[in-house]
């Protein structure tokens, strides 16, 4: 057995080079206490340039190190771990759940503590959450609720508390806003929805039903607007009153009862295009249009590409014609991004979009797919470019 040198220290077997450069950098930063380009830093501890690139980058990656806008590189003071806070909008609702297990594993891999609460799709929910945050003194609070009624009494409390705020599709007051381009969204499905109509239907369409969630707001009505204006600019002899608007509420329940309602209201009409803010209500006006046999008189386009809305498409001669991938597996790494910077001081915009597209037929086996193997692989995806 090897024995420790009393004067040289532990053996060379038990060291890591890469972690010892890595101090060595951390500990010129220190001792110097001013900002450093790389090529300094590069010339004054003779570690390879292309080492110090990725050590630089890990650290700010990892908040221990900050990079101005000249490029120097500055020590950052981190007495502790951080920890974000995150209220889900409900475990029970999929894309929730999936923005949720983006988000983990990107904290994860960010060295970042994660406080999860789950609002139960529920305001005073979301409210008890957000005072439980300021509680525990989380350092930045993201919220993801559904009520834009319940938002400023949330932001209230978080700002009061000195919190930064990320709000996650619903603007919140004080906070930076990260989700989807609402109206573009929009627009795409109910384009789409047109296009189908004029090669299934000869442009003969009936009814324009939106599924709207009015307690979100006026942001994500957009996505209904946009899905209207989409339907306009392609089908533009269909008169004012043939686009009717009902609030879904982005639940099955609701969706399913106010289209069920709506067809029995409208017997024998065939071309009846419905634009849902959600898959879940998508999903339920399917259900209502399969319980009245009208499969061949609806199509139906959602929002958020969960997986079962993703199966349904594959199914041949099913309703459920397209949905717009909102990239759930891609909020967590942003948001985490976002943290991260508003705490280290940065400037950011106040409103981030995510990517999105469209899904449609016999791609959404391919997409199903793929969704699942970004899933799967989240936490091994380095956050930085």
């Amino acid at each position: 057995m090897r024995k420790r040198n009393a004067k040289t220290g532990p053996s060379r077997l038990y060291l890591i080079p890469v972690l010892s450069k890595a101090l060595d950098i951390l500990e010129l930063l220190q001792a110097e206490n001013q900002p450093k380009s790389l090529e300094e830093i590069y010339q004054r501890t003779s570690i390879s340039k292309t080492t110090v690139y990725r050590i630089l980058k890990t650290f700010t990656h990892r908040g221990y190190i900050a990079q101005s806008e000249n490029g120097l590189y500055r020590l950052v003071s981190r007495p502790r771990k951080v920890r974000f806070g995150f209220g889900g909008e409900s475990s029970e609702m999929p894309f929730s759940e999936a923005v949720r297990e983006s988000l983990v594993a990107a904290a994860s891999s960010a060295g970042v503590d994660l406080l999860v609460l789950d609002n139960k799709y529920d305001a005073a929910t979301a409210v008890r959450n957000a005072e439980e945050f300021v509680r525990q003194e989380v350092d930045l609070v993201i919220e993801f609720q559904i009520d834009q009624r319940t938002a400023p009494v949330i932001a209230d409390k978080i700002n009061g508390a000195g919190i930064p705020l990320i709000a996650v599709d619903i603007p919140h007051p004080h906070a930076t806003f990260l989700g989807v381009d609402n109206y573009r969204v929009g627009f795409e499905a109910g384009a789409y929805l047109a296009q189908y109509a004029k090669r299934k239907w000869g442009g003969k369409v009936s009814w324009v039903i939106g599924l709207d969630i009015q307690e979100a707001g006026p942001l994500v009505h957009s996505r209904i607007t946009g899905a209207f204006a989409g339907v306009r600019s392609r089908i533009t002899a269909l008169r004012e009153e043939k686009y009717v608007l009902l609030n879904g509420e982005g639940l099955r329940g609701k969706s399913h009862r106010l289209v069920l309602d709506f067809l029995r209201q409208h017997p024998g009409e065939t071309g009846v295009l419905i634009a849902a803010a959600t898959d879940t209500s998508g999903l339920g006006a399917l259900q209502a249009v399969r319980e009245e046999k009208r499969d061949k008189d609806v199509a139906i386009v959602g929002q958020d590409c969960i997986p079962e809305a993703l199966d349904e498409m594959k199914l041949p001669g099913s309703p459920f014609i397209a949905s717009v991938s909102h990239e759930a597996a891609s909020y967590g790494p942003h948001l985490i991004r976002l943290g991260l910077a508003i705490l280290n001081g940065e400037i950011v915009p106040p409103y981030n979009y995510v990517k999105h597209r469209l899904v449609a037929g016999t791609s959404a086996g391919k997409r199903a797919h793929v969704a699942k193997e970004r899933r799967a692989s989240a936490a091994r995806v380095p956050l930085l470019k």
